[in-house]
């Protein structure tokens, strides 16, 4: 099993049989309360991109590394604001997403469970992610996006194989369609609910470190929108302390769009904060989301990191992704608000300082 995964609220151990999206018992969400066991004596050069870090992510033995060439993405310097910025260029994943981490390192799961049919929803990335990593595993996946999906992202989910199955209304409307299909019994490969996919997204952080000569960042800006990406990259470093690599973690900057900023208002307010959240339309479509599932978990990870989320303008959006593609970054709108987020941290961010681009600009129209 995927470290020691239990039910967050009753503490039940995931089960051996099956692939329930939530507690079966409670109804609670699956997490790993363990730190992830990094150790550097055991990384597998031979194997690409993620792969060499495949004992991380705690998959059964005799598992097949469901695999695109996921990982092992450009650290790429230059100029922002004065400043020489390293920029992680995760748009360069197979699919054009960072999800890529967390898809591979799922599908292997399923695939390990004979898991042959799943349903998932997603604004677009992750559905095209696990499109992919489901039609590489010889899965056949349904996935659910809202209708103001962009029309590359749902180009891409069809090309893969998968069913589309576009929902009106919000992104919220969109959950509630796919868990009515689960109830009926259908297994529901959820990025959100489900931990699985976190361990991957923490290869990112292992890689930051590598390319920058076994050293820890000073600083990264992430966009959030579940968070699953900052919360894989904090345990990623925190585990790399643990392994007496470094004595300290990286500060880390969430960025939101101020349409749709739960995470935003929940560090700033407490959970209290949430409440006056409205999932408003917005360019970074990406991160439209108004009940991160992970909140809780993620606002915490900040703190520990001794970082803070930041929201962006939208007006201010096309303008950052024009400028990262002045400097040869073609990303979409919800990668791009970084941009605008760092003009305004980065005074405050020590070097080496990091960006995370997620998403390519070729999925965005």
């Amino acid at each position: 099993m995927l470290l020691d995964v239990s039910c967050t609220t009753c503490g039940r151990a995931y089960p051996a049989d099956g692939f329930p999206y939530c507690c079966p018992s409670c109804g609670g969400l699956y997490d790993s309360p363990s730190t992830i066991d990094f150790d550097p004596t055991r990384v597998d050069r031979a194997q690409p991109g993620i792969w060499r870090y495949h004992y991380t992510f705690g998959l059964p033995n005799g598992f097949w590394a469901v695999s695109l060439g996921e990982g092992n993405t450009p650290l790429v310097w230059a100029e922002a604001f004065g400043r020489k910025v390293a920029f992680k260029c995760e748009f360069l994943n197979p699919t054009g997403s960072f999800k890529d981490r967390g898809s591979a390192v799922l599908a292997a799961l399923l695939r390990a469970r004979g898991i042959r049919e799943v349903v998932e929803d997603s604004s677009g990335n992750a559905g095209a992610s696990l499109a992919a990593y489901a039609a590489r595993a010889g899965i056949q996946a349904q996935i659910f996006v809202p209708e103001s999906a962009s029309g590359p992202k749902r180009t891409q989910i069809e090309a893969y194989g998968a069913k589309l199955t576009s929902i009106p209304g919000t992104r919220a409307d969109v959950a509630e369609a796919v868990k009515k299909t689960a109830d009926t019994g259908r297994v529901y490969a959820s990025h959100a609910h489900l931990p699985f996919n976190i361990p991957g997204y923490a290869t990112a952080a292992y890689e930051i470190f590598e390319q920058l000569g076994d050293e820890m960042p000073g600083a990264l800006v992430v966009p959030a929108g579940q968070g699953g990406l900052l919360l894989g990259l904090v345990r990623g470093f925190d585990a790399l302390r643990i392994a007496n690599k470094t004595t300290t973690i990286p500060k880390l900057i969430g960025v939101q769009a101020r349409a749709c900023a739960p995470l935003w208002a929940m560090f700033t307010a407490g959970g209290a904060g949430l409440a006056s959240v409205t999932e408003n339309s917005t360019l970074a479509e990406g991160v439209r989301v108004r009940v991160p599932l992970r909140g809780e978990a993620v606002v915490a990870a900040m703190k520990k990191s001794g970082g803070r989320f930041t929201i962006v303008d939208e007006e201010d959006i096309l303008p950052g992704r024009d400028a990262l593609a002045r400097r040869g970054f073609y990303v979409e709108p919800t990668s791009a608000i970084v941009w605008p987020a760092l003009e305004q941290t980065i005074q405050d961010l020590a070097d080496p300082l990091v960006v995370v681009l997620t998403g390519s600009g070729l999925k965005y129209g």
